[in-house]
């Protein structure tokens, strides 16, 4: 029989071969010998060896005995059948070693096969094995048992196969599989009501519950519970020399039996090992089996375990309070571990659930994508991440950096993206609330609470986003979906940031206290937005929040004086206003439409303007009272509505002839034709992202805007931006007087540069000097007063101011201007 094998050391413990049964076999001839090897493999292996008798099915040879290599097992060296033979490598007739292989070790109690399996603890060849191997490590072994083959005329070919090995994740040691006895849970007893426990389970994400945990389940196999180990939970199994075993419960059990008072003593090796009782069966003496249990029965048994249930007092009401868990969360390698373990003890101890929600992470890997490893050197450590950007950038990438069932990549450059785009963000508009607030004295428990009817627009709007986030992040957290409540937070605090503080900036500085109930509603919403943020996101960043809340709201009508012990927010539903937030939906990519517009022409954005056309095919109504917030952030007098988008620019369409070509052949002329006769309505559906039909001499043919090339032919002097149905125009030619406005708003910045750059407080007010020339003078001649309002000085003189204590040189379109100042 031409049997074959990927681990000569273990043809030592051979015991039997198998075959497929339903496989063809043949026997051919080489050098005098005949040899029994599968049909399908013989020109693999022996290609010029003549067939001589055969095909014959595998079962034929079935029950044929044979000589063995090395030591005669009892009762063994047979041929046998066995389905996982394969046809595709080797020679179809598989060795087998039932010590060494769950498939062997299957077939070996089928047999009747006891395991030979002559290894030591350490791997080594016992006096058991033949001499050439005797005291050899197993691995160390296949060189000598190949040689001695080949000498005894007993191998036909050797080989090198590179495959997957284990090895011990310390050392690298080669480890060795090897069938081991053990003390198992009947857990297939309970299989059925396993899989109905799991049925009451809520699983994130959900395809686990059926597929990789399911199927563990459905394919359950008893548990092997101890292990041969010194550390550990000690099997409390005593046995004595007749194999009468008595399980013991409790130290308070072992006491009675042991008839001396042991409930001090410590309840692991090798103390534990040192008691002995009488045997309850037999009066002889039992002691401890040497075993101890799987680590993993600890990890399940926390649930009763954690309270000492049943043992301490008070145990059972606690354990009974808390049982069965609302929520567990571990990786995905858990479902045959702790969420396993958790469950199978749940049912056969108390017939029921140990959890009702379960959410499975993945796994973290690095920046490639690769397994962490100590030995790769690519792991992050935590507490280094801890160090350098804060725990709360570590959580909040956590919660929200992507799926959390998906494997995550990790990098330090990931943890500071958190800081820059998030964490920053945030902290800028708490700073730039309380720096105002201080300046100002705002207090939101004195003075009158601005009914929020009363406020304004932009003000109405964030509130009702706050509302719509409030919301999302509760019902996103209810749903155990942190990722996406998160993300709703995260386009909140943009929100905050980047228009609304932006937009109501100036109500904010009010040094004079002439804004009355529009500064002071400005400081209650945002004050709002930020108290409530705080609790939001304090599951997320607990640390940055707790630092908000103990600023800004803690102790403050009774509320306390952490964040996590306030109530997560509840939305009030009468602020969301549906309308006003289309609106200013619309209004935003009205502004990044225009702001396009402004980069694509190269006009800076303080340059102003005359004029921004709008098409909108909305509710003109709606938007006309935030046409104000356009013309700030686009900086131009005044916003108009145009009837139809080709009053702002004609668009025109040209075929793709590199696409199309392929797709319609000759035909493509004939389409390029039908555009070149277009009015502009084509093309504008195209430009909309619609889809159009052109008609050809015999057919019409259907394009999409990725078959054409599109461009707008605009009016001189105007700049044009379309997308998703809006379109904005801007009148780009300056007037002197819009000329001169540009260079005194770039004076007022060099100016608010320089107060920064001498540490003034935002309120301070200040004696200003200006040293300009050419635009720049004529500007400041022009705009003395505005410019002076809006740096806060109380005079502007022209060259050095009196006793300057701070000087900055700027340069403004191609001019040098000299500010100097003094707090005055």
């Amino acid at each position: 029989m031409l049997g074959w094998t990927t681990t000569p050391w273990t043809l030592i413990s051979n015991t039997g071969l198998a075959v497929r049964a339903d496989a063809a076999y043949v026997v051919v001839e080489r050098e005098g010998e005949r040899l029994v090897l599968a049909e399908a493999l013989r020109e693999a292996v022996l290609p010029d060896a003549p067939v001589v008798a055969g095909p014959l099915p595998g079962s034929a040879f079935v029950g044929i005995r044979y000589e063995p290599l090395y030591t005669n097992v009892e009762g063994a060296h047979r041929v046998v059948p066995a389905d996982f033979v394969s046809l595709e490598d080797g020679t179809g007739v598989v060795h087998l070693a039932p010590a060494f292989g769950p498939e062997d070790l299957e077939i070996g109690r089928r047999e009747g096969w006891a395991p030979f399996k002559p290894l030591d603890g350490e791997g080594r060849f016992t006096d058991e094995a033949p001499a050439l191997v005797r005291g050899e490590f197993f691995k160390d072994a296949d060189d000598a048992i190949i040689a001695d083959l080949r000498s005894r005329g007993l191998l036909l070919r050797a080989g090198t196969i590179v495959h997957a090995y284990p090895l011990c994740w310390r050392c690298d040691t080669p480890l060795i599989y090897i069938a081991r006895s053990s003390w198992y849970v009947r857990t297939t007893a309970v299989k059925d009501r396993l899989l109905a426990v799991n049925e009451e389970v809520d699983w994130f994400p959900g395809h686990i519950k059926h597929g990789r945990y399911g199927d563990w389940l459905e394919n359950n196999v008893d548990w092997a519970l101890s292990r041969e180990r010194y550390w550990g939970t000690p099997l409390p199994i005593w046995r004595c020399d007749q194999g009468h075993d008595t399980a013991i419960g409790s130290l308070r059990e072992l006491s009675e039996l042991a008839r001396r008072d042991v409930t001090g003593l410590d309840p692991h090796r090798p103390a534990i090992d040192e008691v002995t009782v009488p045997c309850p069966t037999c009066g002889g003496i039992s002691t401890r089996v040497p075993e101890v249990i799987d680590t993993w029965y600890d990890s399940g048994a926390m649930p009763y375990a954690q309270w000492g249930y049943p043992h301490v007092p008070g145990s059972v009401e606690r354990f009974e309070e808390a049982y069965p868990a609302d929520f567990i969360c571990e990786a995905i390698d858990q479902t045959r571990g702790w969420f396993y373990t958790l469950m199978a003890e749940g049912v056969l101890l108390f017939d029921a659930t140990t959890y009702h929600t379960v959410v499975c992470l993945g796994h973290l890997v690095d920046r490639d994508g690769r397994k962490m490893s100590k030995s790769l050197g690519n792991t992050v450590d935590a507490f280094e991440v801890m160090d350098r950007q804060g725990a709360d950038a570590l959580r909040w990438f956590l919660l929200t950096g992507g799926s959390p069932w998906s494997p995550r990549r990790v990098s330090m450059q990931m943890f500071d993206d958190v800081v820059r785009q998030f964490l920053l963000p945030l902290w800028n508009v708490y700073a730039f609330f309380v720096t105002y607030a201080n300046a100002s004295g705002f207090d939101p428990s004195e003075g009158d609470v601005v009914p929020v009817a009363e406020r304004p627009l932009l003000d109405r709007w964030v509130l009702s986003q706050l509302s719509r986030t409030e919301t999302a992040a509760r019902d996103g957290l209810e749903a155990y979906d942190a990722t996406g409540a998160g993300r709703r937070i995260a386009d909140f605090v943009d929100d905050l940031s980047n228009w609304y503080v932006r937009r109501a900036r100036r109500r904010f500085w009010d040094p004079a206290g002439e804004g009355g109930d529009d500064v002071r509603a400005a400081f209650l919403t945002l004050h709002a937005c930020l108290v409530s943020l705080s609790q939001l996101l304090a599951p997320f960043t607990p640390f940055i929040t707790e630092t908000l809340w103990r600023n800004l709201a803690a102790g403050r009508e009774g509320a306390p004086d952490s964040v996590h012990l306030s109530e997560y927010p509840t939305a009030d539903e009468r602020l969301v206003d549906p309308t006003l937030d289309d609106a200013m939906a619309a209004v935003r990519q009205i502004v990044e439409l225009g702001r396009r517009v402004r980069t694509e022409t190269k006009v800076r954005v303080r340059q102003p303007l005359l004029e921004a056309v709008v098409h909108y095919a909305g509710d003109h109504a709606a938007l006309e009272p935030l046409l104000d917030l356009v013309a700030e952030e686009l900086n131009v007098k005044q916003v108009l509505f145009a009837e139809s988008a080709e009053q702002l620019g004609r668009w025109r369409a040209k075929l793709n002839f590199r696409v199309l070509g392929p797709r319609l052949g000759l035909r493509v002329k004939d389409a390029a034709a039908a555009l070149e006769r277009d009015d502009g309505s084509l093309a504008a559906a195209l430009a909309h992202g619609d889809p159009v039909r052109v008609d050809l001499e015999t057919e019409r043919v259907e394009l999409t805007p990725s078959d054409v090339d599109l461009a707008q032919e605009t009016t001189a002097g105007w700049g044009v931006a379309s997308d998703g149905g809006i379109t904005v125009a801007l009148e780009l030619e300056l007037t002197p007087e819009l000329r001169a406005e540009g260079v005194g708003r770039e004076l007022v910045r060099a100016v608010q540069d320089a107060r920064k750059a001498a540490g003034l407080d935002v309120g301070d007010r200040i004696m200003l000097g200006l040293r300009v020339e050419g635009p720049a003078a004529e500007a400041l001649d022009a705009h003395r007063a505005w410019i002076a309002r809006e740096t806060l000085a109380v005079e502007v003189v022209d060259g050095t101011a009196p006793d300057a204590t701070f000087g900055q040189t700027f340069e403004i379109q191609g001019a040098r201007v000299r500010v100097s100042l003094r707090r005055a």
